[in-house]
């Protein structure tokens, strides 16, 4: 039965009004598509850049110590990558050698955030920027990076402050892009497609991590 009305459908013969019309709505349809480009891309064009505040975070709790240039690429997140996801990660260092590496245009990688085993949170990267963390493309450009001070055959690494600001930001993040706070959306780095990484390990606490994450994101702002 759906075949045969496919079969009329695609035999009927439209009438010149029709094709105006329907040439109109494209053709608005069009403009709209181009005009809606064009307010993502005008600030790519030679010698303009999107307005930005000189150390501004996206994180109220959050330092900013800028990453080099070369381990992230300017965007309009989310109007031209929509962000639904974070990616957890371990920096199998110190929080100082994070931020060194971080800051190294040859390390070609950094992440958003570092979150200290004191709980202090340092942002490196703006959220409307693509940082390069994932090791994945597509990944990177729709998600958050957060590293984690410390090894991941260490747990003693992971402090109880660490886990808590970590969640609290982790929250934010999800409340702002609308992301559902569960395992789908909240991953590590060892989850990325096409990862050689392990972190965070078989020691992060993904049950505990994924209820402060859900108290944070329904505790008063």
């Amino acid at each position: 039965m759906g075949q045969g009305n496919a079969s009329k459908d695609g035999d009927r013969k439209v009438g010149r009004r029709a094709v105006l019309i329907g040439g109109a709505v494209a053709a608005a349809g069009s403009a709209v598509l181009a005009r809606d480009e064009l307010s993502r891309l005008w600030w790519r064009t030679p010698g303009v850049q999107k307005p930005r505040k000189e150390g501004e975070v996206d994180y109220a709790g959050a330092r900013w110590v800028a990453a080099s240039e070369a381990n992230w690429r300017r965007a309009d997140r989310p109007a031209d990558y929509g962000i639904d996801m974070v990616v957890v990660h371990v920096t199998q260092g110190s929080f100082a050698s994070a931020v060194k590496v971080f800051q190294d245009p040859e390390h070609k990688a950094a992440a958003h955030y570092i979150v200290r085993k004191d709980g202090h949170i340092t942002q490196m990267i703006r959220e409307l920027d693509v940082a390069y963390h994932a090791g994945n493309r597509s990944y990177n450009e729709r998600s958050v990076g957060i590293e984690h001070e410390g090894f991941v055959e260490r747990p003693e690494d992971l402090t109880d402050a660490m886990y808590e600001a970590s969640a609290r930001l982790t929250a934010r993040i999800c409340a702002r892009y609308d992301i559902p706070v569960d395992r789908e959306h909240i991953i590590g780095h060892v989850e990325v497609p096409g990862t050689d990484h392990t972190d965070p390990g078989r020691h992060w606490d993904w049950g505990r991590y994924m209820k402060l994450v859900r108290a944070a994101r329904t505790a008063p702002a």
